[in-house]
């Protein structure tokens, strides 16, 4: 199994973070942590003085439809970070990559959360075949 893991300096802050940009209420609670299952995946939020203190990208949600799924999370409240950086640059949120077309938002207490589109059909099996323990092909 595995299971990603986020910080959070407030877990009830961040249990409504969850609820409210994604519908989903933690499946288990225990010990200042909470778990929830998201397109199969669990992930631990749990409750630390040192949230938010990663600099980079600290989940990443793949999609069929960035746009759509930025316009839903807006409605929620999520605000996407531009970049302009030698080699990466956003316009109103995105940045496309050779391969996929991706936006970048905080999480309520700080962690970096990426959605990403893969380009093309192509990739988007490649992903299939990586999540099913398959080799790409």
């Amino acid at each position: 199994m595995t299971m990603a893991t986020l910080p959070a300096a407030d877990l009830a802050r961040a249990r409504a973070f969850w609820h409210d940009a994604f519908g989903l209420d933690p499946m288990d609670s225990r010990d200042g942590a909470d778990f929830y299952v998201m397109a199969g995946t669990t992930v631990l939020v749990y409750e630390t003085e040192f949230a938010g203190t990663a600099k980079n990208t600290a989940l990443s949600l793949l999609t069929e439809h960035l746009d759509h799924d930025m316009t839903e999370l807006r409605t929620h409240g999520v605000t996407f970070h531009d970049y302009d950086l030698p080699g990466l640059k956003t316009v109103d949120g995105v940045a496309d990559l050779d391969e996929m077309r991706t936006a970048w938002f905080d999480d309520t207490e700080g962690n970096i959360i990426a959605l990403s589109e893969p380009a093309s059909a192509e990739m988007i099996e490649r992903v299939r075949a990586i999540r099913s323990g398959a080799a790409p092909a």
